[in-house]
């Protein structure tokens, strides 16, 4: 179990953290980005949680994601070396690729592209999706510098589809989707 006693360390205060080995990083480094983009989907699906509260179904998929982007954390916060492999499995890109298959099945399919939007809960689904996208890209980035997990793109890139998928099923299962109009019409 975790315990902070304390939170104000004073410790980044020359613009560098630490890593759970202890190695020292600059908080630009590539690692610490993909950190902030973490908890800004982490974010995003609480902010969504607010308004599934009363769907018990889609709030329990939304909280193992949440705690799976902790998982996917604490994977990074120490680099991945021959004798640490890492501890992700593809039970993780499994579960998310079902909750998704679930909830396709549930709405018709594409007819056009379609803006964010629509209920509140959708609007939302779509905040959590394009910060999943900024996750990625930002892992894709350390990826081509360091050594990570291969379970971490897939994941992400699962997460932004399924948040797609279940913002559609939260826009009335795809009928109060907001169609895009090309040239202006």
């Amino acid at each position: 179990m975790v315990k902070l006693d304390t939170i104000v360390t004073r410790g980044g205060d020359r613009g560098e953290t630490s890593l759970a080995d202890g190695s020292r990083v600059g908080k630009d480094h590539p690692r610490i980005a993909v950190f902030g983009a973490l908890d800004e989907t982490n974010a995003a699906i609480g902010f969504l949680r607010v308004v599934c509260a009363g769907m018990p179904e889609i709030d329990k998929v939304l909280a193992r994601i949440q705690n799976d982007l902790f998982d996917l954390g604490a994977e990074l916060a120490t680099p991945v070396s021959p004798d640490r492999p890492s501890r992700l499995t593809e039970a993780y890109v499994e579960r998310l690729d079902t909750a998704a298959a679930t909830w396709n099945a549930c709405i018709a399919p594409l007819t056009s592209f379609i803006l964010p939007g629509g209920t509140e809960a959708a609007s939302r689904a779509h905040l959590a999706r394009t910060a999943a996208r900024r996750t990625e890209r930002e892992l894709v980035a350390l990826a081509a510098a360091e050594s990570v997990s291969p379970v971490l793109i897939p994941y992400v890139n699962r997460l932004s589809d399924a948040m797609f998928i279940l913002a559609r099923l939260l826009n009335d299962e795809g009928r109060a989707d907001i169609l895009w109009l090309p040239g202006g019409a």
